[in-house]
């Protein structure tokens, strides 16, 4: 195809490239849901009212009966945010394209890059449904969800640049115990748009509520955040039965530090009355357990030794 060729033109990345790629596309889908929460802490969810236009008529924000213009530019910034996010995805793309051409054996990491701009652009349509939905707290939530995912695959494109592409080998027993420990981590994040969704910070004055109390709902999502811990308790009394190597209880210790950290702070934001400030941080505290337990993840298996951290010899890649 023309455009392979003009991909194969490209200069080889480089091992420092791939991973400055991989930590890229990480922080970018990341940010991408901080910010969606400083949209709705500073009731600028419907800021631009209509999607994909910013208001009738116009992509950019003017002057509207209704809104205030600080509120238009925050919203406005954040959708101008996912071309930013686009443009890391279609480098993570590239990137993986040009390894591809010169490494024919690396599909799965092509696989996971199309995965980013696939995920953005899916995000943005669910962003443009929960504008139309005027803000419907399940609507916030089900956008918020769907970055989560794209978070975790990042991580899992990061690590694709630097291992080989055999099955994945654990390397300790007891897989099943973190993959509990995964599903406990989305329910955790799922109870916490409810609380979110009952909370005082809609996006909108004029937005529904979930009519649940924010007390009962904040237990459920504490409670699931226990069950996590005791997860991780378990897998980690895995790694000292399995003699684990230091790398992955690195990564083991590195999770119950952001863990508790994020309990820490989401207990103090509930009993401070949730200020808007405190809220960002929550999320941003969110994104940070999806990336350390995607970490460990990874860690816990092996796919063999990479082989494209180097451009293939030049007639093995005219072959």
């Amino acid at each position: 195809m023309p455009f392979t060729s003009l991909v194969a033109r490209l200069p080889y990345p480089s091992a420092t490239v791939q991973r400055a790629v991989g930590i890229a596309a990480v922080l970018a889908q990341a940010l991408i849901g901080v910010t969606g929460s400083i949209v709705r802490v500073t009731g600028s969810g419907l800021g631009c009212p209509t999607w994909p236009q910013c208001v009738a008529g116009s992509l950019v924000p003017v002057d509207h009966p209704g809104i205030h213009a600080l509120n238009q530019w925050i919203e406005f910034s954040n959708r101008m945010l996912t071309g930013v996010v686009i443009a890391v995805a279609a480098i993570a793309v590239l990137t993986a394209w040009r390894v591809q051409i010169d490494h024919p054996s690396r599909t799965r990491l092509v696989k996971l890059a199309w995965t980013m701009p696939g995920g953005v652009v899916l995000q943005a349509v669910v962003g443009g449904m929960t504008v139309l939905a005027k803000l419907e707290w399940w609507t916030v939530a089900i956008h918020f969800l769907a970055t989560t995912p794209l978070v975790w695959l990042a991580v899992l494109l990061l690590r694709a640049f630097r291992e080989g592409d055999e099955p994945a080998r654990p390397l300790v027993p007891g897989r099943s115990v973190l993959v509990a420990l995964a599903v406990v981590m989305w329910l955790v994040l799922a109870a916490g748009t409810t609380v979110t969704g009952a909370g005082p910070h809609s996006g909108d004055l004029n937005t529904h509520r979930l009519a649940v109390s924010v007390e009962t709902l904040a237990q459920v999502h504490g409670g699931l955040l226990v069950l996590y811990m005791l997860l991780l308790a378990v897998f980690g009394l895995q790694l000292l039965r399995a003699g684990a190597p230091k790398s992955l209880w690195q990564r083991y210790i590195g999770v119950w530090v952001v863990a508790l950290a994020q309990g820490g702070l989401g207990s103090l934001q509930y009993a401070l009355g949730v200020p808007e400030a405190m809220v960002s941080f929550h999320v941003l505290g969110a994104m940070a357990v999806i990336v350390a337990t995607a970490t460990l993840w990874t860690g816990s298996r092996d796919r063999g030794p990479v082989t494209s951290l180097e451009p293939a010899p030049r007639e093995l890649a005219a072959a």
